[in-house]
């Protein structure tokens, strides 16, 4: 039976190929264009080309990219994709020897790599300055916000006093962590696959340092065959956003308790805050759950790229290519509406002080220090001291006074234990179950005393600075590679 059937079939057009057209003009045809200069400067300097051959090549590249309207661009089936596209323009105006010239030691593998390669960076970069900029946003907030007292929560109950300025520097720690880990990251996607070609490299006498130069690459990455199979570039990246996202909702759900009518400790402006359609006396937080399900669609786009490579060849493959690569798009721009968000969010909500002393009164959130006080001035283990605090705890939680007008039941409590008297007065019980003493005397290395937060408040500043020249090189090694393609192609299309 002959097979009188002609490439491709309309089903596989419309459901594969047309889409894919579509995303390569959205997303990789400025890189591939990119790429066809610096591969044409590359072979002409190696003298796989002659200058004559590179001008004429160069002065048609230079046409089409001029007089094609990209998005104006329909898929027909006539191309396979826009590589070939282009290809058959060159042929076109040159003639199918000269026009076929360009693609000589390079394949659309290497190509599509780097392409993809090109677009994460891109995205990447950006979303890597929103993580600074939140960074920063949590510094300044927490150094204002350094003796704000708080009421901590341990399995969602009142457990101790702290301030806000603790609370976000904790926050501060784990993004600081989150954005080395994206700028690793980041520096694994900079490794160049130009001049893999298929898989093994090329038999032409080419120069992948110059390509990588060019491009504005780190490096090349060294191993051909990895150049093309090893997918961890795209598996690293996502992994690494999925973490600074999976974080931010813990502390967002965070802000979700606290700003509760029943906990009221955060205080959310009126500028955030949406009134219910029926209900006139409600204040709704919707940022909070805006960026709450917005983070965990980032993480579930995150994983879907992941997964999409589980268990596929150590080889070239569609799996990791045009399409998973357009949709894991799709994670920066769910992720950076989150960072914008809480970046402007944070800084304008405020913490509600009559709601934590109430709450650290209800909650006897500072008993834990009336215990080590016992410890240190009255010469009991910590088990015995622990067993009064619990008592006196018990006794006004009972009553329902605040713990500072509980010094008759903390001396019976006492008594009852030691049998004697506490040498304790009231005015010294008073000042040891303030809050404000329970945080005073925290002054150890990342406690919430003031001192103690001042000198991680210095250390979160330097290490901004150190890890901000990481975004800094990174893009001025972009616009230097951009200007050197530009000057080696313009002398190219000069050479007589």
């Amino acid at each position: 039976m002959t097979d009188t059937s002609v490439f491709p079939d309309p089903v596989y057009q419309d459901t594969v190929l047309a889409p894919l057209f579509d995303g390569v003009k959205a997303n990789f045809a400025g890189h591939m264009a990119a790429i066809n200069k610096a591969h044409l400067v590359m072979l002409v300097e190696t003298g796989i080309l002659t200058s004559d051959q590179g001008r004429a090549i160069g002065q048609a590249l230079a046409a089409i990219d001029q007089e094609t309207d990209i998005d104006a661009l329909t898929y027909t089936g006539e191309h396979e994709d826009y590589f070939f596209y282009v290809e058959s323009e060159l042929k076109r105006r040159l003639g199918p020897d000269l026009g076929g010239m360009l693609h000589t030691a390079r394949s659309r593998n290497d190509m599509d790599h780097t392409v993809f390669k090109q677009a994460l960076l891109d995205r990447g970069q950006v979303l890597y300055s929103q993580v600074r900029d939140l960074i920063l946003a949590l510094i300044k907030t927490a150094e204002r916000e350094r003796d704000t007292l708080i009421v901590a929560y341990t399995h969602g109950q009142p457990a101790q006093p702290s301030t806000f300025g603790h609370y976000l520097s904790a926050a501060i720690e784990v993004l600081i962590r989150d954005a080395e880990r994206l700028d690793t990251a980041l520096d694994n996607v900079e490794l160049c696959p130009m001049g893999a070609a298929a898989i093994t490299t090329s038999g032409f006498p080419i120069d992948r340092q110059r390509m990588s130069d060019l491009l504005g690459f780190r490096e090349p990455l060294t191993n051909s065959y990895g150049c093309i199979a090893s997918v961890d570039y795209v598996t690293g990246l996502y992994s690494a956003i999925k973490l600074i996202f999976l974080h931010l909702g813990r502390l967002i759900q965070d802000m979700a308790f606290w700003s509760a009518f029943e906990v009221g400790q955060l205080y959310v402006p009126n500028c955030l805050v949406q009134i219910s359609s029926i209900m006139p006396q409600k204040r709704n937080p919707v940022p909070i759950e805006h960026m709450r399900h917005l983070a965990s669609v980032t993480a579930g786009r995150c994983d879907m790229v992941m997964n999409t490579m589980h268990n596929t060849p150590f080889t070239d493959m569609n799996d990791s290519e045009g399409e998973v690569q357009q949709a894991g798009h799709a994670a920066f721009e769910s992720g950076g509406r989150v960072l914008d968000l809480l970046t402007a969010f944070l800084p304008a909500c405020s913490i509600n002080a009559e709601r934590v002393r109430a709450n650290s009164d209800a909650g006897c959130i500072t008993i834990t220090e009336l215990a080590d006080t016992l410890v240190r001035e009255e010469d009991l283990s910590f088990r015995q001291a622990h067993e009064i605090a619990a008592q006196t705890a018990e006794a006004v939680i009972a009553a329902r006074t605040p713990l500072s007008e509980g010094f008759a039941a903390f001396t019976t409590a006492f008594e009852t234990s030691t049998a004697r008297t506490t040498r304790m007065d009231e005015t010294a019980f008073r000042e040891c179950v303030a809050p404000e003493t329970f945080v005073a005397r925290r002054d150890r290395i990342g406690g919430p005393a003031p001192a103690a937060l001042d000198r991680a408040f210095a250390s979160y500043r330097r290490g901004y600075g150190d890890h901000d020249t990481s975004i800094k090189m990174r893009q001025a090694r972009r616009e230097k590679a951009a200007e050197a393609l530009g000057i080696a192609f313009s002398a190219i299309l000069e050479t007589r």
